[in-house]
């Protein structure tokens, strides 16, 4: 029977944006890897208690301030892992290795240059989104559209999703060349609802695919150099998006919204169940409200998709 262990992580972040890795001893499992420190959640404690003693224990500092990141579960041949990782922004003391283990500070773009466990895949993914994603909803004509946009990346927005159903190609492809141009000039992302065809016409950061979508398709449908991300709504398609190599699904609905009344809601222990299945970043959508992004990310989501405050 392949054993499960829960551990608490610390994504150590600086004053000056670095992050502190350590290399795991050869004798211990995936060792001469790098990776985030953090150690084993008893069960006696709380996991914000685990990751405040482990950092304690290995590297003689005491957490002022963290949030929690993203939770990942992982299988390997030997066990399955799951990673309760914590960013850490704030603490006391001096950085000291109290178990002989290498470490070192590194920027976000370093980080690629260190062998790590796969399982910390996804960490280096949140690390690079923001908390919020923006989807664009109605307007009136293109240049209503663009003013609405403009607002949104003027309200520090990065990651905005261009979903306009109702365009024709030409349509769709119009926007999203106008959207890109300002995405670049605030240092957003731009993701759009579409088929993969778009991106052989607009230079964009990536597809979202709908849950239909992301069905019908048996591989990794774009490289690796851009952003994939999908709908889905329940186990058997965010599972079929881990397989499909996705970088971050968005799930819903969470909560009731009013463009969808009477549709079957996941609710928070729908969001927790689907987290603790997974090991890419998940952002909740459906009722979600700035003033909820707190309690989305104790349930392990990095953050959450809408409209209506955004747009």
């Amino acid at each position: 029977m392949v054993s499960k262990i829960h551990v608490a992580v610390g994504v150590i972040r600086n004053k000056d944006n670095q992050y502190l890795i350590s290399k795991r001893s050869k004798n211990l499992h995936q060792g001469g890897l790098w990776e985030f420190p953090g150690g084993k959640v008893e069960t006696t404690e709380t996991n914000y208690q685990a990751l405040c003693r482990e950092l304690h224990e290995e590297l003689d500092i005491n957490v002022l301030h963290a949030e929690p990141l993203i939770k990942i579960t992982h299988s390997y041949p030997d066990k399955q892992v799951l990673l309760d990782v914590w960013l850490v922004d704030s603490f006391h003391g001096s950085v000291v290795s109290q178990q002989q283990q290498p470490i070192k500070w590194v920027s976000y773009h370093e980080l690629s240059n260190y062998s790590f466990p796969e399982a910390n895949k996804a960490i280096f993914t949140c690390l690079d989104l923001p908390s919020y994603y923006a989807i664009t909803g109605s307007f009136e004509t293109k240049d209503d559209y663009l003013n609405h946009l403009t607002r949104c990346l003027s309200s520090n927005i990065k990651l905005i999703q261009l979903r306009c159903k109702k365009s024709t190609k030409e349509e769709l492809l119009d926007l999203a060349k106008a959207s890109n141009f300002l995405c670049n000039e605030h240092g957003a992302k731009l993701i759009v609802n579409s088929s993969i065809d778009i991106l052989d016409e607009c230079n964009v950061d990536g597809i979202h695919l709908s849950s239909k979508r992301l069905m019908s398709y048996k591989y990794r449908p774009i490289s690796v150099d851009k952003l994939l991300v999908a709908s889905v709504h329940n186990q058997n398609e965010l599972s079929h998006a881990i397989d499909l190599n996705v970088d971050f699904v968005v799930v819903s609905p969470v909560l009731e919204t009013k463009s969808h009344l009477g549709a079957t809601i996941l609710d928070w222990d729908g969001l927790d169940a689907l987290v603790n299945q997974s090991n890419i970043p998940i952002f909740a959508l459906g009722g979600m409200k700035k003033a909820l992004l707190k309690k989305v990310k104790q349930y392990g989501a990095i953050g959450i998709a809408g409209i209506s405050e955004f747009w």
